[in-house]
């Protein structure tokens, strides 16, 4: 290869490494978002304080931290699932009918966002469950 069509060769070779240095920066590989499961992602049951302060505003606060079910306008787990039937006496009023009560859940959560992915099921517990669990005191000043 002589002078002459080395050069052009190289400036060939330098637009088409960066022209695929920027396709690459510009459709980065899909990182997993939080509310995709990663596969450790499994269902578990926790129990602890359900609460409903307001419309489509949903946590579920546990021994290992706040669980966002929904929040209005923003975040909402995916799925349809069925609310813990709270009984006569399960279920404290705060707001008019929305409230908080003692539940336990089976769920899926991503543990950095605090997100629920998906909710298999949910079932009412008695109050004083919840009240005996010293674990769930610190959430007193949240229900």
């Amino acid at each position: 290869m002589n002078a002459k069509t080395a050069k052009p060769r190289l400036i060939l070779f330098g637009c088409a490494a960066l022209a695929a240095l920027i396709s690459v920066s510009a459709n980065p590989r899909p990182h997993a978002s939080a509310t995709t499961p990663s596969p450790a992602a499994q269902l578990e049951t926790r129990c602890g304080w359900f609460s409903n302060p307001t419309p489509a505003n949903i946590w579920l606060y546990d021994r290992d931290g706040e669980w966002t079910i929904g929040v209005q306008g923003g975040y909402q787990v995916e799925n349809d699932w069925d609310w813990p039937e709270f009984k006569r006496g399960q279920w404290v009023e705060t707001n008019g009918h929305y409230g908080y009560g003692c539940a336990c859940m089976r769920l899926r959560v991503e543990k950095e966002s605090g997100h629920v992915l998906e909710i298999e099921s949910a079932r009412a517990r008695p109050l004083s469950a919840c009240r005996k669990d010293r674990a769930l005191n610190k959430w007193k000043g949240q229900l």
